[in-house]
């Protein structure tokens, strides 16, 4: 798994994790539930994970819909 996003913005992840739903390319969201230790004050950033084999086709289909400033670096 390779990391896509790092965010603590519940509304970006919800908005990806649509784009790539709709584009059938499995992910996870991590550290959803260090929440319950922060108090849902959103300090802590969820990481969006994608598979190392759909990395580049999510990479390229959140830059098309405008989310590329939100990639983390690609390292190769």
């Amino acid at each position: 798994m390779r990391e896509l996003v790092r965010t603590n913005d519940a509304v970006l992840i919800s908005a990806i994790e649509a784009l790539l739903n709709g584009a059938h390319i499995a992910h996870m969201v991590v550290d959803q539930n260090i929440s319950v230790l922060e108090g849902s004050i959103g300090i802590f950033p969820r990481r969006i994970l994608v598979g190392e084999d759909q990395v580049l086709v999510a990479r390229r289909l959140l830059q098309d819909a405008g989310f590329g400033n939100e990639l983390r670096p690609h390292a190769d």
